[in-house]
């Protein structure tokens, strides 16, 4: 679903060049569910905006569902972005002026698309948001905030969905019903989720584990849900 190879990326400062990426070769497979962790500077933010589009690369290459990104030119990058991948901010991204339904139904509209009206109920059931569709973000709980995030990702039937931080300000019982959500997108819809996060416990929700370290991919592992997966279809 997702490759990377050799993917490098740098960013100029006073005092040089840092290396953000340094040749990071990344496989993720289609309805799997991938962590990244890392501490703060490792990389892990700037991993996951060059796999969804969002920055270049200095080198390598980056492919999403067999469509090479590299090289696109603008308007064909926004357009691989629009129809195939979904992106929850940490910082949320809704407009406003926008009813909780508006902001999910946005970038249909932006692409001059309509919802299929059976996958826009599954969404909003799923979410728990079909009584909040008339609200306005400000009238929102922060979890309702982040889930109308997650419905805006998945709306459009993307092939990968981004989560960068996406429980960063949340607080314990709302960290848990969004983790429970990217758990079901998975597990329900198909989808494949790759999040980034600096909580371990929110790292286990995941099927896979990658730390970052220095630009690097220091430790690959398989978290807890997957382990106990497998043991379960063991005969």
């Amino acid at each position: 679903m997702v490759r990377a190879r050799g993917a490098r990326r740098g960013f100029a400062t006073e005092a040089g060049v840092v290396i953000a990426l340094d040749r990071i070769d990344l496989d993720i497979t289609r309805g799997s569910f991938t962590a990244v962790m890392g501490p703060s500077g490792s990389g892990k933010s700037t991993l996951l905006h060059v796999l969804a589009g969002l920055e270049a690369l200095d080198a390598g290459s980056v492919s999403v569902d067999d469509l090479e990104l590299t090289g696109l030119r603008d308007t064909a990058l926004t357009r691989v972005r629009r129809d195939r991948i979904g992106f929850v901010f940490q910082s949320f991204n809704l407009l406003p002026m926008l009813t909780a339904e508006q902001n999910i139904l946005l970038p249909l509209e932006l692409a001059g698309q309509r919802a299929d009206p059976a996958w826009r109920d599954t969404v909003v059931q799923g979410l728990g948001l079909a009584d909040r569709l008339r609200h306005l973000p400000s009238q929102l709980s922060g979890g309702q905030v982040q889930r109308v995030a997650i419905a805006r990702a998945l709306i459009g039937s993307p092939a990968v969905i981004f989560a960068d931080e996406p429980t960063g300000n949340l607080d314990s019982r709302t960290t848990g019903e969004v983790l429970e959500l990217l758990r079901r997108c998975v597990d329900e819809y198909g989808q494949t989720v790759v999040m980034v996060t600096h909580e371990r416990e929110a790292a286990e929700r995941a099927d896979r584990i990658l730390t970052l370290s220095d630009g690097r991919i220091a430790r690959d592992e398989s978290g807890p849900f997957a382990a106990a997966a497998a043991e379960a279809t063991q005969p």
